[in-house]
Parts: structure tokens; C-alpha cells; sequence
């Protein structure tokens, strides 16, 4: 069994600190249980970080300065 989920029929979304445009996003998957897949919008078919959910609510949690 793959450690990673698949990834081919995520729906993305954008971030809502985004600055509005098309090209300049992190972009998060929902609906992977645990984990939060997050991805460049510059690169969609590129990769993506898959990160524990505990972890990203930290980052976030960080980054807003909390």
C-alpha cells in the first residue's frame, strides 16, 4: 500500500491570502483524512507536498503569527 494518496482527481483550491491572481497561489486539497496535499498553481501538474494535518495546522498557525 502507497504511503501517498492519489492525487489525480483532487480538487484544488486556492488560498484566501492569495493576491487575487491566477499564477501566484498555494493551493490545498480537502477530503484526505489526516492529510493536507498542497501544490504550486504555477506548476498544477507538478508536484505536490502532502503534509500530516497536525503539521499543517502548525504552519498555519505560525505563518498567521498565532
Amino acid at each position: 500500500m502507497s504511503r501517498f494518496p492519489d492525487l489525480s482527481t483532487a480538487v484544488w483550491r486556492k488560498s484566501s491570502y492569495s493576491d487575487g491572481g491566477d499564477n501566484n497561489c498555494v493551493e490545498v486539497a480537502d477530503n484526505y483524512p489526516g492529510l493536507v496535499p498542497v501544490r504550486d498553481s504555477k506548476t498544477p501538474t507538478g508536484p505536490a507536498l502532502v503534509i500530516t494535518a497536525p503539521a499543517w495546522a502548525a504552519f498555519v498557525g505560525f505563518a498567521a503569527g498565532h
